[in-house]
């Protein structure tokens, strides 16, 4: 190089993050800014979100989003203007509304996908692990379709599923540990799968990898599916008593509800708009929700660390 010459500066990704306040969305954005990506957070509210966003982001450029309406390509010509990358982290608990599980998860997925393609940016996508096994829930098979229609699109995508995460501000985190500090706690006497539990700021790490490293690193001709989970294969029971053992060393009573009860339970849950517990999450208990292969190491370069 000659010199009185600087070498050309490579101009920073910029994602937009869609969800960018939620729980997964927000450490996304921390992970984002923190690897020097420029960030553009889309939200359903933009203007009320800096008490939920990382000290970072309060100047980050804000998008209005609302998955309930972007449910055509065309929709999403403004939100991904001056774009390079798109990570999608919204996801519904409950409907409401138009915001449906279907619109929400199938068909916006589905229009996102193929604006991207058409603009030929990199989609990231968050669903979930236990998918490929036979659901009822809406919650679930909505969120199979969306991955479906990803896949067929033709864009530039990848899909991160995720196991159950652990973290601040989450609220079915938060309950799991409210639950945890209890003397007499109940899960329903089929939830025989196992967690993988893992941190949602490993998560985010992992998220803001996928967006910013290039297709060859991230071994994108080899598969586009990152399954991601913590280093241990713990019940519910047994990860309950890892989340207590934090606060106390004393032992906790376990009430064991019959399966009909617990999916009635969830069922009044759904109803009522009521705790984290759903039908969805009902059928999730009752198989493992751990990775058949854990690529989490792989995205975050080191092991990651268990949930204590």
């Amino acid at each position: 190089m000659q010199q009185g010459k600087e070498a050309p500066t490579v101009p920073a990704v910029r994602v937009l993050v869609l969800g960018g306040a939620g729980f997964i969305g927000r450490h996304a954005v921390a992970a984002l800014l923190a690897s020097g990506a420029e960030v553009i957070v889309g939200s359903r509210h933009p203007q009320r979100i800096d008490h939920r966003l990382p000290a970072a982001a309060v100047h980050c450029v804000r998008r209005m989003v609302r998955f309930e309406e972007h449910t055509d390509a065309s929709h999403w010509a403004v939100a991904l203007r001056d774009v390079d990358v798109v990570l999608n982290c919204v996801g519904i608990l409950r409907q409401r509304g138009r915001a449906t599980y279907r619109r929400v998860h199938c068909m916006a997925p589905a229009a996102l996908a193929e604006a991207c393609r058409q603009n030929g940016l990199r989609f990231v996508h968050v669903s979930a692990l236990g998918l490929d096994a036979p659901a009822h829930s809406r919650f679930l098979t909505s969120k199979r379709e969306g991955e479906q229609a990803i896949r067929a699109s033709g864009a530039d995508w990848a899909i991160a599923r995720p196991s159950l995460l652990d973290g601040q501000g989450g609220y079915g985190a938060w309950w799991l540990r409210a639950v945890s500090r209890l003397p007499v706690f109940a899960v329903p006497a089929d939830a025989g799968g196992r967690v993988a539990a893992l941190q949602v700021t490993e998560l985010g790490e992992a998220l803001a990898r996928l967006c910013t490293a290039s297709a060859a690193r991230l071994r994108l001709d080899a598969s586009r599916e990152f399954d991601l989970g913590g280093p241990q294969a713990l019940s519910l029971v047994d990860y309950i008593g890892v989340l207590r053992r934090g606060y106390t060393d004393r032992p906790a009573w376990c009430v064991r509800v019959p399966g009909l009860i617990a999916r009635l339970v969830a069922h009044a849950c759904d109803l009522m708009h009521a705790t984290p517990f759903s039908f969805g999450h009902w059928e999730l208990l009752r198989r493992d929700n751990v990775p058949a292969c854990n690529r989490l190491s792989e995205l975050l370069g080191r092991e990651p660390r268990a949930v204590a």
